[in-house]
């Protein structure tokens, strides 16, 4: 893969609290303009390795380069720069209630730019308006539905204008029309915008509706089971990992009510 095509290097990475190891030797890439789905059963460690990619958390092996550089190693300027290339939103969106939307959204940018106010409101509605909330800049969050809560959650991730968006369950709490109409608000950002989307999730709709590449995280395995686009891993689907999720269809049983232990780990690499 060309190196400049490439915006997230996964390497060995173990994850670990203390002595409890939650995932070991993940590696993958994250490549410019895709849309990348984290995914797998609860317990697996999905929530843990983005809490690693966005610099909360060190690993306890491995590196993680974003964008050529490394949060756990970057100090000062440095890593404020690195910050400022990615955007969070958070599983429940993360909004300050007291604050109306714009305000919201207006908020990195007093704290991490010299925009003078009329800039700042310029752009943070500029944002609104990319996720189609323009005319709800003055709404308190509490006063808007779920579908609009992310909304406006992604646009205040958007606000520093960053290469990637790391969205941490998007479609928790939706209804289904809800769900594919965010979905549809992603696809239409990384198409029209190049943004480039990491996703963690377990919605099969949103996977095969926008995902272009899958990493399968596995508890048993302690780390990743599958790399590759929704359909392949669908259609080569041996890893009972990838059925267990894929297809919800449980393991095999044992004699005695065990569960089957996974079988060797396919070589699909990005």
């Amino acid at each position: 893969m060309d190196a400049a095509q490439t915006v997230i290097h996964v390497e060995n990475v173990t994850c670990a609290y203390g002595e409890r190891v939650v995932l070991q030797d993940v590696s993958f890439e994250v490549r410019r303009g895709e849309i990348l789905f984290i995914v797998g059963g609860s317990g697996c460690g999905k929530s843990t390795l983005l809490k690693h990619m966005i610099g909360l958390r060190d690993p306890a092996a491995g590196r993680i380069l974003i964008l050529g550089g490394d949060l756990a190693r970057a100090e000062g300027a440095e890593r404020q720069a690195l910050l400022r290339r990615f955007g969070v939103m958070y599983q429940s969106g993360a909004l300050f209630g007291s604050m109306a939307l714009l305000q919201n959204v207006q908020l990195p940018l007093e704290e991490f730019t010299k925009l003078p106010p009329r800039a700042v409101e310029l752009v943070a509605r500029l944002k609104l308006s990319l996720v189609g909330l323009a005319e709800s800049a003055h709404s308190m969050p509490a006063a808007l539905s779920g579908g609009m809560q992310k909304r406006a959650a992604i646009a205040r991730a958007m606000a520093l204008d960053p290469d990637i968006l790391f969205l941490d369950e998007p479609s928790a709490g939706l209804d289904p029309v809800t769900s594919a109409e965010l979905d549809a608000l992603i696809a239409s950002l990384a198409d029209n915008l190049g943004m480039t989307f990491v996703i963690v999730s377990h919605e099969l709709a949103s996977i095969d509706a926008i995902a272009d590449r899958v990493v399968l995280l596995d508890a048993e395995v302690k780390g990743v089971a599958a790399i590759g686009a929704p359909h392949e891993l669908v259609r080569d689907d041996q890893h009972p990992a990838v059925r267990r999720f894929f297809h919800r269809r449980p393991a095999p049983r044992r004699e005695g009510g065990r569960d089957e232990g996974p079988q060797a780990r396919p070589g699909g690499a990005a």
